[in-house]
């Protein structure tokens, strides 16, 4: 089952290697992990997807609550966190494509932000699934190249 675990690390020279260190010292995956600035300018948010059961991730937070760096740290469940990630896919086009292309674009509210005369490249942020879905629609038409951001979440409360 994959989870999203959310930590509030100090801003300090080596937290990054040392969370990345516990994961890999016991043979746990990163899905994918997201660091960036909070408000307060003394602290950073993780957000990392994993995937392990019940007994797993909560070995995994009892470990990441031992770092001295981390302030909190959150396992959230579906209900508990809003969730967003960003992808930016270009897509092959043609003439008789890129009407087809830009129209898929707009019913996902996802942005055209580069054209060149044989590709398109599309900005389209939402939850896994709503980017999921539009990836494998662009698949038809030939994914050219593509990065994601990974999942970003904050709590609901």
């Amino acid at each position: 089952m994959r989870h999203t675990i959310s930590v509030l690390v100090e801003n300090k020279f080596g937290v990054l290697t040392r969370v990345a260190g516990l994961f890999s010292g016991r043979g746990y995956n990163i899905d994918t992990l997201n660091v960036g600035p909070t408000n307060d300018p003394k602290t950073s948010r993780m957000t990392i997807v994993t995937r392990g059961d019940d007994a797993t991730i909560e070995q995994i937070v009892k470990q990441l609550n031992k770092l001295v760096d981390a302030l909190e740290v959150q396992d959230f469940r579906d209900a508990e966190c809003i969730d967003r990630e960003l992808v930016l896919v270009k897509v092959r086009v043609d003439s008789k494509t890129r009407a087809e292309v830009m129209q898929i674009t707009d019913i996902f509210r996802a942005k055209i932000v580069d054209v060149q005369p044989a590709s398109l490249t599309i900005e389209i942020t939402g939850n896994e699934s709503k980017v999921e879905k539009f990836i494998e629609l662009m698949k038809a038409f030939g994914v050219l190249d593509l990065t994601r951001t990974g999942k970003v979440a904050l709590p609901r409360k």
